[in-house]
């Protein structure tokens, strides 16, 4: 049994750490949580302080924002990249790293080491731009899905967790005449689901948040993904500022819109999508996952 002493470190010890998390835990959601509320409140009164609510609620600066023509047709396309990507990016890197487990795979081990190569050394800007426009990417909407489909790290990864798997999975399934794609298909990706988890979170993340490519190599108005407009908006706050403020000067404006709340604006909207897509995938990252998986 414990002593009295002892009980009481206990307990000291949990109210540090709970308290300790919780801490932690405000200072990581209170810059979000602040740029939110900043971007809901009266541009007048927020310049003048805010804390924890927001201070004469409006939605004019996500009006302002909104009612560009292309922003729309942009986020369509940032949505369409980031689930294709993600799709195509977990299919091939998790397979890809399926076929690398396999010891009876054609030069496995220098194929592997060639891929790992490439997380050290690289070509440059100038040879990546005239690689895509040479594969006939630039303008094309595969640009934003076909070179993120292989990522040496997400493999390594992959790979790593796929190597913990028993063995005997594979082996029962070889056995009953499955080749390597049913195997991976039926056996290997269901159970890898939690480090495919997160390697789709690291993917529609980047994919979501990527605007250099587009940038480069994308001069085409309907391939425009929101985040490369967002920035042009974020770089011109200012003249969207002095846009409101014209359309305050002739009454169409409700309120009088400043460079910070159009900035505060633009960055609700770019993060709060991929932010609503962890929930979804949180359940995933569950261990133990493989309790049961072989049959006694």
């Amino acid at each position: 049994m414990k002593t009295k002493p002892s009980k009481i470190l206990d307990w000291v010890f949990r109210v540090v750490n709970v308290t300790f998390i919780s801490i932690f835990t405000f200072c990581c959601a209170y810059p979000f949580y602040y740029v939110f509320i900043y971007s809901i409140s009266d541009p007048a009164a927020a310049m003048r302080g805010l804390t924890f609510w927001p201070s004469g609620f409006t939605l004019e600066n996500y009006r302002l924002i909104l009612r560009m023509n292309d922003i729309p047709w942009a986020f369509f396309i940032s949505l369409s990249r980031t689930l294709l990507g993600t799709l195509l990016t977990v299919f091939c890197c998790s397979f890809f790293a399926y076929l690398l487990t396999d010891k009876a795979m054609l030069l496995r081990k220098w194929v592997y080491r060639f891929m790992v190569v490439t997380m050290y050394f690289s070509a440059g800007l100038i040879p990546w731009y005239l690689t895509m426009r040479g594969l006939g990417l630039k303008n094309s909407f595969l640009l934003y899905v076909i070179p993120s489909a292989v990522s040496a790290f997400y493999v390594i990864l992959l790979k790593t967790y796929m190597e913990q798997l028993p063995a005997s999975l594979s082996e029962s399934a070889k056995i009953d005449g499955a080749g390597y794609f049913r195997t991976f298909r039926s056996i290997i990706f269901p159970i890898s689901m939690p480090i495919i988890a997160t390697i789709a979170v690291f993917s529609s993340v980047g994919q979501w948040s990527s605007w250099f490519d587009n940038l480069m190599l994308v001069n085409e108005p309907k391939l425009q993904t929101m985040q490369m407009i967002l920035y042009q908006y974020l770089n011109s706050s200012q003249a969207l500022s002095n846009m409101s403020t014209l359309d305050f000067a002739r009454g169409t404006a409700a309120v009088k819109l400043t460079p910070v709340s159009i900035q505060v604006t633009i960055t609700v909207i770019t993060t709060l999508p991929i932010i609503l897509v962890y929930p979804f995938l949180q359940r995933y990252f569950a261990k133990g996952i493989l309790i049961g998986a072989i049959k006694g």
